[in-house]
Order: structure tokens, then C-alpha cells, then sequence
């Protein structure tokens, strides 16, 4: 299996850092589209580094991201915070053209939701990408439509295969991200759903711990009602088992996610998200 940053330096003919962009846009299940409430595991401020400032210009968070980080030959907009799609096309295509502007801004990296998409983004989309790199990552979760609708994600599996279709149809890389660890779904549904996930033509996936952040709908569930969560050692054998599923052209991101320890309730394992990473890289290879 292919590591992101060996494939990054490939597109992109050197290292590159991601820097985080709030967009300041929303999602269909909190502006009342189709829900105010948000996913019951998200919390944004989780994973939200503090120079992205939706009150600030895209350019300024992006300068903010340069003075944050090592310095780097190249950078990449990362477009992460909710759902980065979800608006008009020109707001969306100013917002990208900004940060594309940006000195040593290699191209985009652009997180959303599969049913916040369009027949005339794609088509920008696909003039975008053919002059400079970009990756579309969906938010599929699950590949359990009964899960989705547990985690009021508001879209279900097909849609996510319809959007990563179409998505890579037009030649556009697609990334995934997957949660692994919700507790209805056992050994043998995560096995199916690896299997699911095979079948996609994606680029890049991401796999992340369910993690209990304090102050979601999920974590109000847990301390009601708390279930057992994986140690350490039985997320990585998970993983490993789970990537064995899949082809070996997809581009393996993430193993394991991080958030401020204050923000976490569980699990709480001991061990630095990185060095569970590199443990789960070793046994993938």
C-alpha cells in the first residue's frame, strides 16, 4: 500500500504541507435542509487548527497556516471544516481561486459531503484539476445505511457511491474517510463494508477511531449508556485486517485521528496518535 506523502511528492514533484482553511460554509444537516443538529459524533473544533479562522480572509489563514508549520517548498489549501462544497458555485469558485493565488499554494484538498455536489461544480471542478492538483474528499462514514441514519449523517451509501463515481469519472482524484468503531457494527459488517469500499474507484482513504468528543450528541449517549470501545491493540489488528480488503492502488492517508486529549472522552489508549500510526504503516506494508 501507497503512503500519502510518497504519493503527494509524486503529483507534486516535492514535500507539501496541508493547511487547513475554515471556509466559514455550513452543512445541509445543521442549516435545516435536512437537519439542525450535525452528525452526533462532530465537533469541528476537534480537528480545527486555531489559524483557521473563519473570521479571516482565506489568504490570511492560509499565511497564518505558513508561520504555524516547518517551513515547506509547497503547500496545499486543505478545505476541511464542515462542508466545503455547499455553496453557490461563483462564492465557491472565488473561494478556491483565493487560495490558489496564494504564494507557494500548490493546489487544493477540498472535504465534503456526497450529496453537495453538482453537474456544474463537477464541470468546474474538472477544468480545475487539469491545472493544478486537486483532491475531492467525501465524508462516506459508514457503508451501513443504518448507521448513517444512527449518526444523522443524512445521505446514505449510495449517494456516497454516486458522488465518488461521478467524482472520478471526470478524472478528478477522490478521497474517502471512513470511521471505524461505531458499536453496532461487529466484525463481520466492517468486513462487508471493506469490501464496499474496494469496489470505489478512490484515490486516497482515510481511516479514523470513533472517537467520544466532548460536547456532541454521541458523547451525551456514551455517559448515559457508555459501551466498550477497542484497546489500542485491537483497533491496529482491525485496520490491518480491514486494508487487507482492499486494492492495493488506493492511497492509504490515515490510520488513526487525533483530537486535544481534553476534548476526548474515550478511548484513551496512552500512546500518541503518531506512534499508533506508524504501527498500523508498518503491518500494512
Amino acid at each position: 500500500m501507497r503512503g500519502v506523502g510518497s504519493w503527494l511528492r509524486q503529483q507534486l514533484g516535492g514535500r507539501a504541507q496541508k493547511l487547513s482553511v475554515s471556509s466559514g460554509l455550513s452543512c445541509p444537516n445543521r442549516d435545516g435542509t435536512l437537519d439542525t443538529g450535525g452528525c452526533t459524533f462532530c465537533q469541528n473544533r476537534a480537528f480545527t487548527p486555531s489559524y483557521a479562522d473563519p473570521s479571516l480572509s482565506i489568504t490570511a489563514q492560509l499565511e497564518a497556516g505558513k508561520r504555524f508549520f516547518a517551513p515547506s517548498p509547497l503547500y496545499l489549501a486543505y478545505f476541511q471544516s464542515y462542508s466545503n462544497t455547499y455553496s453557490y458555485l461563483p462564492h465557491l469558485r472565488e473561494m478556491y481561486e483565493e487560495a490558489l493565488s496564494v504564494p507557494d499554494i500548490a493546489g487544493l484538498v477540498i472535504a465534503t459531503r456526497p450529496d453537495c455536489i453538482s453537474p456544474a461544480l463537477l464541470d468546474y471542478l474538472e477544468a480545475l484539476s487539469r491545472r493544478t492538483f486537486l483532491l475531492v474528499e467525501y465524508g462516506i462514514e459508514s457503508a451501513n445505511d443504518d448507521t448513517l441514519r444512527r449518526i444523522h449523517r443524512g445521505h446514505t451509501f449510495r449517494q456516497s457511491q454516486e458522488a465518488v463515481r461521478l467524482t472520478a469519472g471526470r478524472g478528478i482524484p477522490v478521497g474517502g474517510h471512513i470511521i471505524l468503531g461505531f458499536p453496532w457494527e461487529d466484525h463481520s459488517e466492517l468486513m462487508r463494508q471493506a469490501d464496499l469500499i474496494a469496489q470505489l474507484p478512490l484515490t486516497t482513504l482515510k481511516l479514523h477511531q470513533l472517537q467520544i468528543i466532548r460536547g456532541t450528541e454521541m458523547a451525551r449517549q456514551y455517559e448515559a449508556a457508555p459501551w466498550p470501545m477497542p484497546t489500542a491493540q485491537e483497533y491496529a489488528d482491525l485496520v490491518v485486517e480491514y486494508v487487507s480488503h482492499l486494492p492495493q492502488s488506493i492511497v492509504l492517508d490515515r490510520f488513526v485521528s487525533q483530537s486535544p486529549p481534553e476534548m476526548v472522552i474515550a478511548p484513551r489508549w496512552g500512546i500518541k496518535s503518531s506512534e499508533l500510526d506508524k504501527q498500523i504503516q508498518s503491518r500494512c506494508k
